[in-house]
């Protein structure tokens, strides 16, 4: 009274093989673990909206960024008088004369304010400020 379980094919049954899958979902999770800190450079601030934007990328800049409250940050790291941020300032552009600077000033700041950023960029040896903005839409 043997009962033939497999239906004729030895017994054997249909598996999903999920290696496939689980390379492709750790490959994903790489990359967002690498895309993602470059995306939250700097600190958060609400960017100005522009009208027209250049498309100017060249290498790797460095992110000067100016809070609602005024406080100054190269990167994450914040300045809280005028000079050490000048001196953070003229070392990297003397470790990287050529490195761009890229201002982002929240829209709630005054032009005095971002101003005297950039004046202190510029006196430490910088020969541009771009400044970040939103890119406006494409109709």
């Amino acid at each position: 009274m043997g009962m033939n379980v497999g239906g004729g094919r030895g017994g054997m049954k249909a598996e999903i093989n999920v290696t496939p899958l689980v390379d492709v979902v750790l490959v994903l999770l790489i990359i967002f673990m690498v895309v993602t800190p470059m995306m939250q450079r700097g600190k958060n601030v609400t960017l100005p909206q522009a009208t027209h934007v250049t498309g100017e990328k060249q290498g790797d800049p460095l992110i000067l960024s100016v809070t609602p409250d005024k406080k100054t940050f190269v990167e994450a790291e914040h300045y809280a008088d005028a000079s050490a941020l000048q001196a953070r300032l003229a070392k990297e552009l003397r470790e990287q004369p050529s490195r761009r600077l890229l201002l982002k000033a929240d829209e709630a700041l005054s032009y005095g304010d971002v101003r005297k950023v950039m004046e202190l960029a510029q006196a430490a040896g910088a020969k541009g400020v771009a400044i970040g903005v939103v890119q406006p839409k494409n109709p």
